[in-house]
């Protein structure tokens, strides 16, 4: 076995070299670009780092090998199910799609416009979002050829996807993809964190607890642009006093993003760079869109198919579109085109010898010329900007050399470590905002997840300086009392304090909404037990669903309708994409009903409604609840609502859970608590 060609040290032990050459068979030669990060000598990496943090970083490698394998035997099992059963069921393929519309996007790019072939069938449930990475290729008869795109928009009954070119053809499918350039980014990031000394070196050594983080001694002065709250002050002054590291805790409705940007401003003010990341590009965007309503010149770097249609002109392509000196580049590749053109054409007399080749010749180096007026008018404009947006896993070489003063990671409890470290690899000081009593990274490898891999570097700095790093942001703008306070209770120590905006606020207090019991009350639980509402799995067992709880919601969400509220205000919320899928087919043929979003736990992070419904599903004999009882899922779900919380489910399934029995008292106490049998489904 060569030591430069797998992830292994001369410390490995069987099964780390069992997987690293697994990982180096599925990922093929690409795994050998990082062979070396574990295959350096013992004795080398030693003198760089503590042995505790580099069993660390050689355990981060291993899960993303994990990951990998994880992910491909996912790829594996949908291409199984395309060929057996329904394809769309997984919410990884959309079949039987045609071209709406094409039109030209940045960078040369083809913006293709996907619908249902046939216009009477609706778009599945499906998990392909704006910015995943998809395959289109021909259905039902595939002959082979595919096209990588990214999804840059997506609608109820469309998705347009960025591809090199419009696909020839009538029939489509769409397939998301393994993303495999992010997992080599993440791996470099590892590679480069592992072997670093100075600066880098000492921050790894921080994040690792080998060091202290240190303060300024007096906090600096601020002058706010942004009006805060004492807690939000105090993040923003004990953010700009870190040298090395600091953590704004932010729970839902807290204000984090308003309180981050703020930041942002405060240390552009002071001279400084920053680097502004999320794991997400829905979440970068709304850093970009609020940066640039504080009049910030910023520059947003990635895909400009993964950015919002109304942010483009701000990414790095639709500036470049705009320079001074693109219309001379554009123009240099016109001609260079001209000459091809001209060298290649058939003339009826001989060319003079040597004609053609110097045609060519002179093409080359007009696309040379242009390629580095390209190089200068990209540098000139990532050199000018004082903040830029990007993922978590940008390309590094865009970047080229640049360090930044701050590197802030909002949502970072969103994303793995190892995705952390490639923004940390460019700062003087980290800031990581977001909130790890939420939804953690999503990891497809159950093993990697359990041995750690599901815990993000916020959550390990938390657990590693606790106070020392972390303030918390303790006023929350989204819920009433009555639905804030079990989360405030249970997750944050009773800490979580309802603005005065928000605290009594019903549905009652807009005109429109007729005044009732439904409409009165913030809270209610309504329970399924003893009514023999048993949970099923669907056809070929993926996920489970429960019929008569879908019924349920349905008839309460059309009364919330028939009081007067907007279907738009409405969510329902379901743990599992089975009763995602079955409760819009139970609401597609309800015209009253569209306009209602029905979705997993994950697509509603960081996002709210007026009212939400909560299906949660389980009901069994066996008191099984299943991931259910990852407790932040439902700290998600229950805090999504501001002025009306509906939950159903089977206080005999739920209440086995210690989490869920605190739950359902919680219900008791505080809201109201009514039995299905009291309830009509219309």
């Amino acid at each position: 076995m060569r030591r430069d060609s797998v992830f292994i040290s001369p410390n490995s032990s069987v099964g780390d070299i069992r997987a690293a050459v697994t990982f180096g068979r599925q990922v093929g030669s690409s795994a050998r670009v990082f062979g070396y990060i574990l295959a350096m000598s013992s004795r080398k990496r030693k003198k760089m780092m503590d042995v505790g943090a580099e069993s660390h970083f050689v355990q981060m490698v291993q899960w993303l090998a994990m990951e990998s394998a994880a992910e491909i035997e996912q790829m594996a099992e949908r291409r199984k199910r395309m060929r057996s059963g329904d394809p769309e069921r997984s919410g990884e393929t959309i079949v039987d799609l045609s071209i709406a519309d094409h039109r030209p996007g940045m960078g040369g790019r083809a913006l293709v416009t996907f619908v249902r072939r046939k216009k009477n069938k609706p778009m599945p449930w499906h998990r392909i979002r704006t910015g995943s990475p998809v395959v289109v290729s021909a259905w039902p008869d595939d002959d082979g050829s595919t096209l990588q795109g990214v999804v840059s928009k997506r609608k109820h009954d469309s998705l347009e996807v960025a591809l090199d070119h419009c696909p020839d053809g009538s029939q489509f499918r769409i397939d998301l993809t393994a993303d495999e350039v992010t997992r080599q980014r993440q791996l470099a990031a590892i590679n480069t964190a592992m072997n670093s000394r100075g600066r880098l070196g000492k921050l790894r050594d921080i994040l690792m607890g080998i060091s202290e983080p240190t303060f300024h001694p007096q906090p600096p002065e601020v002058h706010l642009t942004t009006e805060l709250n004492a807690s939000q002050r105090e993040a923003v002054r004990f953010a700009l006093a870190a040298n090395d590291l600091a953590i704004i805790h932010g729970p839902p409705g807290t204000g984090k993003t308003t309180t981050v940007v703020e930041l942002i401003v405060q240390a552009v003010q002071k001279g400084q760079r920053v680097l502004a990341c999320a794991p997400s590009n829905t979440a970068v965007d709304n850093l970009l869109a609020r940066l640039v309503a504080k009049g910030q010149k910023v520059v947003r770097i990635g895909h400009p198919a993964r950015v919002a249609e109304g942010l483009r002109h701000h990414t790095l392509d639709g500036l470049a579109e705009n320079h001074e000196s693109t219309s001379v580049i554009r123009e240099m590749y016109r001609e260079a085109e001209n000459l091809f053109r001209k060298a290649g054409k058939w003339t009826r007399h001989r060319p003079v010898r040597g004609e053609k080749s110097a045609l060519r010749d002179e093409a080359r180096t007009l696309q040379r010329h242009a390629r580095e007026m390209e190089r200068h008018a990209i540098d000139d404009i990532l050199s000018r900007a004082k903040i830029i947006c990007a993922t978590t896993t940008f390309n590094e070489d865009l970047l080229e050399d640049r360090w930044f003063d701050m590197v802030v990671i909002d949502e970072a409890c969103q994303c793995t470590e190892p995705g952390a470290w490639v923004p940390i690899l460019r700062s003087e000081k980290i800031v990581l905002s977001g909130d790890h009593k939420q939804l953690p990274p999503t990891v497809l490898s159950r093993d990697a997840a359990q041995q750690g891999f599901a815990i993000s570097l916020l959550e390990r700095q938390m657990k590693q300086y606790g106070d020392t790093v972390n303030r918390l942001l303790n006023v929350q703008y989204r819920m009433h009392k009555d639905i804030m306070t079990f989360s405030s209770d249970y997750f944050y120590d009773r800490k979580l304090i309802a603005d005065d905006s928000v605290i009594g606020h019903l549905l009652t207090d807009f005109e429109t909404i007729e005044p009732s019991e439904l409409t009165r009350h913030p809270v209610v639980f309504i329970d399924s037990a003893g009514a023999g509402w048993d949970e099923e799995l669907e056809p070929e067992g993926l996920s489970k669903l429960n019929r008569q709880e879908a019924h349920l919601i349905v008839a309460k969400a059309g009364q919330l309708i028939e009081a007067g509220m907007l279907p738009e205000d409405i969510a329902i919320i379901a743990p599992y994409a089975a009763q995602v899928r079955y409760l819009r087919d139970q609401l597609n043929p309800l015209p009253r009903c569209s306009g209602i979003e029905v979705d997993t736990v994950d697509g509603f992070q960081g996002r709210e409604k007026e009212a939400v419904l909560i299906s949660t599903v389980r009901s069994n004999e066996t008191g099984e609840i299943g991931f259910l009882g990852d407790q932040r899922r439902m700290n998600v779900a229950i805090t999504r609502a501001r002025r009306k919380l509906i939950v159903v489910g089977d206080s005999a399934t739920l209440g086995g859970n210690e989490f869920f029995q605190k739950l359902l008292e919680y219900f008791q106490n505080h809201g109201q608590y009514r039995s299905v049998f009291q309830e009509s489904v219309g």
